[in-house]
């Protein structure tokens, strides 16, 4: 009743600002996770090299499993084609995710906390801490992704939802921004306070927002339930298609045949690698690139940017999907980030404001191309539902498929990055005065060492965009599921679904 009561006093928002702004509880929580957990362990736990590098290892590889796993689970009842008597409607299969954040998010607001309090030794800790938090966060992403697939087939729909997460997205950056007037090595005890505030909000908002949505569909779910027993009983139901089940291995077959599936991770994974590149390498290129160059407020600027702006670009971006289509505006991305390569690499190192720039919108058009993704995951669910006659759309195991996939990605960034840079310069990032400990030829000066270094990054930091760019247009090149081939697989899918009342729908 309390619920009814405040969202009447709200207002009534619309559904589509209801699921953007489950956005802004994973965003509060998850920027100041990647912001301080390696420093929290590293500086004040005292983790020792190899417990750190252990946990990060085991991490690797249940932040790879968890995502398949856990879309498997979910969706594993959807995969076959509906059973006579025994369908699963679209206002019960968006329930069933609903009820998995309200329960998954505040989990994951809870198991946030347990990185600002020593309560293990530091290895198991580190360890206990990033397996749990992930789990809840896998569990929070993949019913939140597979709703965009579920609420809407439209691309209008689709890009609307994924407006409203974008501007959620940008909101919940600004705890970066605060989280610096609390963090002190010396003195945990203001940024524990502020990770409990962080964590209440965080814990009441996915509570409060998964449960008015739910109120929302259960009454479509009713409506619908009684008209199939309706029609159950006045004509009978024919079943559509097979009555087994599709096995693991079946569904594995079946996504290695899908063709714009496998363009698609290839694509993918280079994007995932330039991502994570971008954020690894970041601090490295303002140091030996700018730091003698630009004031520290000013690197604190590029910095503080790159957090922020590819959140706020991505509106703008949104805008351009719903004209021209997401398939043109990231081959669009694409070029562009194989342009600003090429005019950088002509420039050179020494054009401190065009280098400045180069830096930022690396990054920022960079990460605004990963938030676009998501719209494509979504048409590729709707081609799978298509081909295969699912009973329902599996969105969850598709992302969680693509996640599969793709994750290497983030692992391959900081260790081709830092391979590459070894290479050239001799320089090893992993020791804390690396730059003396590089062995020089006896006739090259100290000085001289440090140029090497500044023109390696410079190479690195402009060639691997190039390199990225390259192999994506040509994926991307390759990918089909666009234009007349896209609206007949949704006219196709629309076909089949339920129409959502306006009142539902709300977008």
């Amino acid at each position: 009743m309390g619920l009814r009561v405040l969202a009447w006093g709200l207002g009534a928002p619309s559904t589509a600002l209801l699921y953007g702004s489950l956005a802004l509880f994973i965003s509060i929580l998850h920027n100041v996770f990647l912001l301080y957990y390696v420093e929290t362990f590293v500086s004040i736990y005292k983790i020792d090299k190899v417990s750190f590098w252990v946990g990060e290892t085991v991490f690797l590889i249940w932040n790879s499993l968890n995502d398949p796993l856990f879309g498997w689970l979910s969706d594993r009842s959807f995969l076959g084609s509906p059973r006579s008597g025994d369908p699963i409607s679209l206002p019960v299969v968006v329930l069933k995710r609903l009820r998995a954040l309200s329960v998954s998010g505040p989990l994951l607001a809870l198991s946030f906390l347990a990185f600002w309090v020593a309560w293990a030794p530091p290895g198991l800790q580190f360890v206990v801490c990033l397996c749990l938090y992930d789990g809840f966060l896998t569990a929070v992403d993949l019913n939140h992704n597979a709703l965009l697939a579920d609420l809407a087939v439209s691309a209008g729909d689709r890009t609307q939802l994924n407006f409203y997460c974008s501007l959620f997205s940008a909101l919940g950056s600004l705890s970066v921004f605060m989280s610096y007037s609390f963090w002190d090595k010396e003195d945990m005890a203001s940024f524990r306070l502020f990770c409990v505030v962080l964590s209440g909000v965080a814990a009441l908002g996915f509570s409060l927002v998964s449960r008015l949505l739910q109120q929302r569909f259960q009454k479509q779910a009713r409506l619908q339930d009684e008209a199939a027993a309706l029609k159950e009983l006045c004509v009978g139901q024919t079943p559509l298609a097979q009555d087994k089940t599709v096995t693991l291995g079946e569904y594995l077959k079946q996504l290695s045949k899908h063709r714009n599936f496998m363009w698609f991770v290839t694509m993918n994974l280079v994007q995932v690698f330039h991502c994570h590149f971008n954020s690894n390498f970041f601090p490295l290129f303002l140091e030996h690139l700018l730091s003698d160059r630009i004031t520290a407020a000013t690197g604190s600027f590029l910095l503080g940017i790159s957090y922020i702006a590819p959140h706020l670009n991505n509106l703008y971006f949104l805008t351009l999907c719903r004209r021209c289509g997401v398939y043109r505006v990231i081959r669009w991305l694409f070029l562009l980030k194989l342009g600003l390569g090429v005019l950088m690499l002509l420039a050179g190192p020494d054009q401190i404001y065009l280098l400045c720039i180069f830096i930022a919108s690396n990054r920022v058009f960079t990460e605004g191309t990963c938030k676009l993704l998501n719209l494509v995951i979504t048409d590729l669910v709707d081609e799978d539902f298509v081909l295969h006659r699912r009973q329902q759309a599996a969105s969850a195991l598709l992302f969680g498929m693509v996640a599969l996939v793709t994750k290497p990605g983030q692992t391959f960034a900081p260790l081709i990055g830092t391979w590459l840079l070894c290479v050239y310069t001799g320089y090893d990032i992993f020791q804390k005065d690396a730059l003396q400990d590089v062995v020089p030829p006896p006739a090259l000066p100290y000085p001289a060492l440090a140029s090497t270094l500044r023109q390696g990054c410079f190479y690195l930091l402009v060639l691997v965009p190039i390199t990225c760019a390259l192999l994506q247009l040509l994926a991307w090149s390759q990918f089909t599921l666009h234009g007349k081939r896209l609206h007949s697989i949704k006219s196709l899918r629309q076909g089949s679904q339920p129409h959502w009342p306006q009142d539902v729908k709300a977008i």
